[in-house]
């Protein structure tokens, strides 16, 4: 399948599980992918995986907006699509004193994801100027895909400022995609349990018990949810933005 020859996606987190599922599901329809990690190890290893004819490797900790703005420009031409996987999912002792997990949860989760979009729609966008508005170009429309989680439905006891972050990422995908429509169209995932290192320690912690929630009983695969971003930038989601979708096996409607 062809189906984004020509077309530039920057992935952040993109050395993660989901994230090399996403970009292998961009490169097998044709398209170039940059990938953007904190981790340079793990990036290494993403290239070594996907190979680097359509793979760009971007180093950085997405920690200002100049550092996100490099990580799109980093694609060297014009960018179709940004997927922003790029996330932390750590413990909150909730303690008085010590404020810094809140800090990092919402400059990790939430702040990046702002300034990312930010970058990619004032700057570097394909297809945000002078374009016609005729249906050929509507289902040419840039896209953004955020992150959310089923956290910012189901609250998370041992993670409220990732749980407020995450909630923070659907009202930012709602504003956004009044804002940039109709040139950029803008939607979320929101991922439940999935075989991923970050949820390693969940997994580990309350597997069993949490699989039983589950209708589909069982963890979700990354694979699954790189489906679902890919469709999302795909000609076929011309006519969806403002959206997060949930893809948790049936656990936040059980």
């Amino acid at each position: 399948m062809s189906g984004f020859v020509g077309k530039r996606i920057v992935i952040t987190g993109g050395a993660g599980g989901i994230g090399i599922e996403t970009a292998r599901a961009f490169m097998e329809q044709g398209g170039h992918v940059v990938i953007v990690d904190r981790d340079e190890e793990r990036l290494r290893q993403a290239e070594a995986v996907l190979g680097k004819v359509q793979l760009i490797p971007h180093l950085s900790e997405l920690d200002s907006p100049a550092a996100c703005a490099a990580a799109i420009e980093a694609a060297g031409a014009p960018v179709h699509a940004l997927v922003h996987l790029a996330g932390l999912f750590e413990k909150d002792a909730m303690d008085a004193g010590d404020h810094a997990v809140w800090d990092r949860a919402i400059g990790v989760n939430l702040t990046s994801a702002y300034d990312m979009a930010v970058a990619f729609s004032t700057r570097f966008a394909q297809g945000t100027s002078d374009r016609t508005s005729d249906r050929a170009s509507d289902r040419d429309a840039a896209r953004i895909v955020l992150t959310s989680s089923v956290a910012y439905r189901r609250g998370s006891a041992g993670y409220p400022p990732y749980a407020a972050a995450k909630a923070g990422i659907v009202g930012l995908t709602r504003s956004l995609s009044r804002r940039l429509a109709p040139d950029i169209l803008v939607n979320a995932v929101a991922p439940g349990l999935i075989d991923t290192r970050m949820a390693e320690v969940t997994i580990a912690e309350r597997g069993a018990a949490y699989i039983q929630e589950i209708p589909l009983q069982r963890v979700g695969r990354p694979a699954e949810v790189a489906s679902v971003i890919r469709f999302l930038c795909s000609p076929d989601a011309s006519y969806i933005t403002g959206q997060t979708i949930t893809i948790d096996g049936g656990i936040t409607n059980a």
